[in-house]
């Protein structure tokens, strides 16, 4: 999802080293590469096993300047620091689920019956429903309103604790009719397109796998890894990660204030007082091309910043 327009935003130096972060089934980084010259350099990572193992496969044996690692991306300065690589020129993360992952079995679904599962990372954690089987409903009924911006968080997790009570909840469509026999019953004079589990579905997807989390600790270390004039592309697909990403990116723009009475040096008040991005364009989302192609992409949200070189003078 804005694929183009997300490597574009990445402005590549042929001979730079690159970030994907969220690999997936390779479409950001099979742009990057045909960018990049065989001095350049693209590292990807995914949390999902089974995609990267696809990279590997599919990707990887004919692009030899490409690595692709299973880890989060809250690891990232970690594992660059292992294989060597202490800055990079560019950064993208295309967050949410991908569509592989909407198959049945790895149970993101509402739609089509599998396991309650939900883990991107299925080689390690509690699944979903192991999650359901001992959370409490003022726990539940928290994550649900949080995460999921669910009016009806509480009746919702009154719902599935009652529900649980009688039998396990094991598999997506179980959890789907829990909440959709909600839903419905209290938006009966309200014409919704929305799926009534889609906001629950969402809420405890994100807890299982963190992701708020997650962002907030991979967009910390894109800037430190930067070099000058590197890019932050990030694209969201709900509220909770875009309002994240733009107050980050915000903060990171503006020009700090030295409180009184600290007894600073002029070099240090100067580098106290500068930002560490650039804010480029506005948000950019998908055109009216994509979004009829692939309905998944109306939600999405892009943002760029850029790194902004600070030099001293002693």
């Amino acid at each position: 999802m804005l694929l183009h327009e997300a490597v574009d935003a990445l402005s590549i130096r042929p001979d730079g080293v690159y970030v994907d972060g969220t690999f997936g089934r390779g479409g950001h980084s099979r742009l990057i590469l045909s960018r990049l010259s065989e001095k350049g350099r693209l590292i990807a990572f995914d949390r999902d096993l089974a995609a990267v193992e696809a990279g590997k496969i599919d990707l990887a044996p004919s692009n030899p300047n490409l690595s692709i690692l299973h880890c989060h991306f809250s690891r990232l300065q970690q594992e660059l620091l292992k294989i060597g690589v202490c800055k990079i020129d560019g950064i993208v993360l295309d967050l949410g689920i991908s569509s592989p992952q909407l198959e049945a079995e790895r149970g993101f679904s509402f739609l089509a019956n599998g396991p309650l599962d939900m883990r991107m990372d299925t080689s390690r954690g509690q699944t979903a429903a192991q999650w359901l089987e001992t959370v409490s409903e003022i726990d539940l009924e928290r994550v649900i309103r949080e995460y999921g911006e669910e009016r009806y968080a509480g009746s919702i997790a009154r719902a599935i604790v009652m529900a649980r009570a009688r039998q396990s909840i094991v598999t997506t469509l179980q959890l789907a009719e829990i909440v959709a026999a909600v839903v419905r019953a209290r938006e009966r004079k309200r014409e919704s397109k929305q799926n009534p589990a889609t906001r629950t579905f969402q809420a405890i997807r994100i807890f299982i796998n963190q992701e708020l989390e997650e962002l907030s600790l991979v967009l910390q270390q894109s800037v430190a890894l930067l070099n000058p004039g590197g890019r932050l592309v990030v694209i969201s697909f709900h509220s909770l990660e875009d309002r994240m990403v733009k107050r980050f990116m915000r903060a990171a723009a503006k020009t700090d204030t030295v409180p009184r009475g600290i007894p600073l040096r002029e070099v240090e008040r100067r580098r106290f007082g500068q930002p560490l991005l650039k804010v480029i364009g506005k948000a950019v989302r998908p055109g009216e091309r994509e979004v009829a192609e692939n309905k998944r992409s109306r939600s999405a949200v892009m943002r760029v910043a850029e790194r902004i070189d600070f030099k001293t003078t002693v």
